[in-house]
């Protein structure tokens, strides 16, 4: 049996376990959603957004790309963004990062020309800005800890100059934005910073 095959079998088994829980749980879902978080994560296979929180269907609205970039001109992460926050009414956002990115890993290198090193662009120019303080660290996998770090902290920044959320700060909305960077080493979530409107004036 084939792997996408086993997914299908695993499906109806994870159908069957909620019902055995919550007969009504498809029926009540179907109806609509109301979560209360935005995630923005990375692609990678490895940082499945709803098992590493243990959220159920329902309490994220998820948007996911390469190393987990919030870039101006992307229409896909604004439109999330707008529904999230104007529709839905989530009260929080999540940008969460990862050790061992491969979008950070290639964002080291000088790449080429292709889709990819486009999207990477920013990320690159990012660790060019900082390239004195990466040289200094020696070891190679907490420097390669450090970008994720900075990565995480730009695009949390990025965040707060979205119309969004700056419309949403205004009218109000307390709206915190989380930056979280996720240790496939040990399973991990922390937190690294948040920002608030008021915060966010002081960047």
């Amino acid at each position: 049996m084939q792997r996408y095959q086993k997914m299908l079998q695993a499906n109806r088994a994870w159908v069957e376990g909620k019902l055995r829980l919550r007969p009504d749980f498809f029926t009540q879902t179907a109806k609509g959603q109301q979560p209360e978080l935005l995630w923005i994560g990375c692609s990678d296979s490895r940082v499945p957004a709803e098992e590493i929180t243990g959220a159920e269907p329902g309490e994220l609205f998820v948007h996911r790309n390469i190393a987990n970039q919030v870039i101006a001109g992307d229409a896909s992460l604004l439109s999330v963004l707008q529904y999230a926050v104007d529709v839905l009414k989530v009260r929080r956002i999540i940008v969460c990062g990862h050790t061992h990115c491969g979008g950070v890993a290639y964002a080291m290198t000088d790449g080429g020309w292709s889709t990819v090193d486009r999207w990477l662009d920013r990320l690159r120019s990012l660790r060019r800005q900082n390239e004195q303080e990466l040289k200094k660290i020696s070891d190679e996998e907490e420097r390669f800890d450090r970008l994720v770090e900075l990565n995480l902290r730009a695009q949390l920044r990025n965040l707060a100059q979205t119309e969004t959320v700056r419309d949403a700060w205004s009218r109000g909305a307390l709206l915190p934005l989380h930056g979280w960077i996720y240790d496939l080493r040990t399973g991990l979530l922390e937190e690294v910073e948040t920002l608030d409107a008021k915060s966010a004036q002081l960047c």
